[in-house]
């Protein structure tokens, strides 16, 4: 019996009801859970199969950082959204936008739910 690499205690059993959240959408996959402290392995293939579903229908891979430049309006400074963010978000260019200062160099914009 394999001993969990958490607790160090050999009570790890094979599983075929991992559930793995990816962008809102849950993925049940197979691997090893561990009965003592609840830790769950997966095992490569399984991941990979995962990874190669999540890139079909589009939540995996998505570039997380563009570069852009401000521009200066005369009511504030202005940030275009990319083409590309703006066909996969669904945007038309009239939605609502919560933005908040996440650190002393970011921001967060959402789109509110309408």
């Amino acid at each position: 019996m394999k001993t969990c690499p958490i607790c160090n205690k050999q009570t790890i059993i094979k599983v075929n009801d991992i559930i793995n959240d990816i962008e809102g959408y849950n993925f049940v996959i197979k691997g090893e859970r561990c009965t003592s402290c609840g830790e769950e392995l997966i095992d490569e293939e399984e991941g990979q199969r995962m990874i190669h579903i999540a890139k079909k229908i589009g939540i995996w891979g998505q570039p997380l950082r563009l570069h852009r430049k401000l521009s200066r309006s005369a009511r504030g400074t202005v940030l275009r959204i990319p083409t590309d963010i703006e066909k996969n978000l669904h945007l038309k260019g009239d939605e609502d936008v919560l933005i908040s200062k996440v650190g002393p160099n970011k921001i967060l914009v959402e789109v509110e739910d309408t």
